[in-house]
């Protein structure tokens, strides 16, 4: 499915953020996933903060939602199939954030890249994609 303008750009980033946030806290609630609980709540809170982050450039850039127009982006491949947090070990977990981390980062990388004409807005994805980023650190430290 194409992603023609800011406007869906935004909403399928506010989409990521809460598919990723009930993900997270799901995990958070896994027994198996205990050793690794405090990791995922913030994870979860951070995509809370993300959503409203997104919600925040969407308000403040409401104008440039009409005149901004996108070509050759698609949501295909930063969709991601889910798993029920709940029945996963911890290793299939971690494996799991890393992949949807990765997702995330990819996406609002060319995002900020696609819309690179509304600087501020390029700006906040780009922020977005280093928080992301830096979960994957942290993934990747365990």
């Amino acid at each position: 499915m194409p992603l023609i303008n800011f406007g869906s750009i935004l909403n399928f980033a506010e989409q990521i953020e809460t598919q990723d946030q009930e993900f997270y806290t799901g995990l958070a609630e896994n027994k198996a996933c205990a050793d690794y609980k405090t990791m995922f709540q913030q994870f979860a809170l951070d995509g809370k903060k993300n959503q409203k982050t997104v919600q925040r450039i969407r308000r403040e850039n409401v104008t440039e939602m009409i005149l901004e127009g996108i070509s050759n982006f698609t949501k295909d491949p930063y969709l991601e199939k889910q798993t029920d947090p709940k029945t996963l070990n911890a290793g299939d977990a971690l494996t799991c954030a890393r992949r949807l981390e990765e997702r995330a980062d990819r996406y609002y990388m060319d995002a900020a890249e696609k819309i690179k004409a509304l600087s501020e807005v390029s700006r906040a994805l780009k922020l977005i994609a280093k928080k992301r980023k830096a979960h994957l650190k942290k993934i990747d430290q365990i």
